[in-house]
């Protein structure tokens, strides 16, 4: 007589409660194996294919489409024991595989994946019917043994090709013996060789709590390590870090530890741009100003960027979890100093032209090199433009100014072939750099905001678009 088992939405790990019914995979009256997938659902963290233990005849579902079901809430009914239609078993009486979750997110290829049948000394061994058909069996018990090839490492001995006498199990040597595929995920994630693992569930499969205490157990050992006492340093030439070192070495480990930045960059042909100034700087008569600089000229084009590309003028609130996009920009820019590097901040640098941007400049960094600049000068930035070109390089990865979310960094600008109107030519070249937090934007902002600068240099024009 059949046996009508109840199968419920299992723990689908990462702490997660709930899950919605995304897609039936399964009617009832159908046929399914064990381990089959009969529902599609989403969680939290993922679109997840769930399998059931049982193999027989569905019965009941539980749950329409678009249904919010607890963990342990039932998802159907299959009843186990029945003759199939071609006269096979559906099953041994209440035998399941144990495995609740056959992929995380997406179902993984099935080269990856093998069970693998524990000698037992009989040909029979496993579960019948579907399932024993193609050669596969299943470890006494119902949990089946699978082989990741993220577990195991590269140059491991699949599970098939184990051979008789082969360690069915956890630990040195054996075969790593791991159903849930949230449990493999965690130990990919914390570099953790499952191999290395000793499972405490039946033939040694392994757990998440094994894979916990192993981590955790690796951790007290990282700060037994991180207590021993600290290898001798050999005695020399002394800097104290503090005042202006001090604090920028405060500020770039803080800028480090806890902005995820991100850097692009692109080379720019800067012929017309220097063209452009030269004209400016060349103007005679009663029109005429100061004098121009390359960084006034580079400034204006990135506060007619960030016009286009507000959310690179920002800055993140953690404590509140808010992205602040800031309506002004104070524009900062690094300037070296016999003190060491300091960043001077232009206020309302949005709304001024390329002649006080110029002013404002030489004014910060005679300050600055004369070690005259106020808190309030140093202070406030949203965002930072960076001429290491000045020292005779091309390029760099340049350490955001916390709390801002960018800065761009120019290389210098130098004579180099390049291909002009399709015919190679010596040109002006410059590499640009932008290096922001990923927490404001993605790839595709930056990238933006980077060519967008990149052709006001190349066609000095395209600014005037923006005056």
């Amino acid at each position: 007589m059949a046996q009508v088992l109840e199968f419920k939405l299992p723990d689908l790990g990462e702490g997660l409660t709930e899950a919605e019914i995304v897609r039936w995979l399964v009617s009832v009256g159908d046929v399914v194996a064990v381990d089959q997938p009969v529902v599609e659902v989403e969680t939290a963290k993922a679109m997840v294919e769930v399998p059931c233990p049982y193999g027989g005849v569905v019965t009941a579902r539980f749950g329409e489409e678009g249904t919010e079901l607890p963990v342990g809430a039932p998802l159907l009914t299959v009843a186990v024991g029945e003759p199939e239609p071609d006269g096979g078993s559906a099953g041994h009486g209440t035998e399941s595989s144990g495995n609740v979750l056959v992929g995380y997110g997406t179902a993984a290829p099935a080269a990856r994946r093998r069970r693998v049948r524990r000698p037992s000394g009989g040909a029979g061994a496993g579960f019948g019917g579907a399932e024993g058909s193609g050669g596969e069996g299943e470890v006494p018990g119902g949990s089946a043994v699978l082989q990741d090839a993220g577990d195991a490492g590269a140059g491991r001995t699949a599970p098939e090709a184990a051979g008789p006498g082969a360690k069915v199990g956890s630990g040195p040597g054996g075969v790593v013996a791991v159903v849930s595929p949230i449990v493999r995920k965690l130990a990919r994630d914390q570099g953790l060789d499952l191999r290395e693992v000793r499972g405490s569930g039946p033939e040694g499969l392994i757990l998440r709590g094994d894979v916990e205490r192993a981590l955790a157990a690796r951790v007290e050992a990282d700060v037994r390590v991180a207590e021993a006492p600290a290898p001798h340093i050999p005695e020399g030439h002394r800097t104290a870090l503090r005042g202006v070192r001090g604090a920028v070495a405060d500020k770039l480990a803080r800028s480090r530890r806890e902005i995820p930045d991100a850097t692009c960059w692109v080379d720019a042909d800067a012929t017309e741009l220097m063209h452009a100034r030269a004209a400016m700087n060349a103007a005679t008569g009663p029109s005429a100003g100061p004098k121009i600089s390359v960084l006034a000229l580079l400034a204006r084009i990135c506060t007619a960027a960030l016009a286009r590309y507000p959310e690179l003028n920002a800055t993140v609130d953690m404590e509140r979890r808010e992205i602040v996009r800031i309506d002004e920009v104070h524009l900062g820019f690094a300037a070296q100093t016999p003190r060491g590097l300091v960043v001077p901040v232009v206020r309302d640098a949005h709304a001024r032209g390329a002649e006080s941007l110029s002013a404002e400049f030489a004014r910060l960094t005679e300050s600055a090199r004369a070690g005259t600049l106020t808190p309030g000068e140093l202070t406030g930035g949203t965002f930072t433009l960076n001429n290491y070109g000045v020292f005779g390089v091309d390029g760099s990865t340049p350490i955001i100014n916390h709390p801002e979310a960018a800065m761009l960094g120019v290389g210098r600008i130098t004579p180099k072939p390049w291909v002009h109107q399709g015919e190679l030519a010596v040109r002006q070249v410059v590499q640009l750099s932008l290096t922001f937090d990923h927490r404001v934007c993605d790839g595709g902002t930056a990238g933006g905001f980077l060519r967008y600068v990149a052709d006001c240099v190349e066609q000095p024009a395209v600014l005037l678009r923006s005056l």
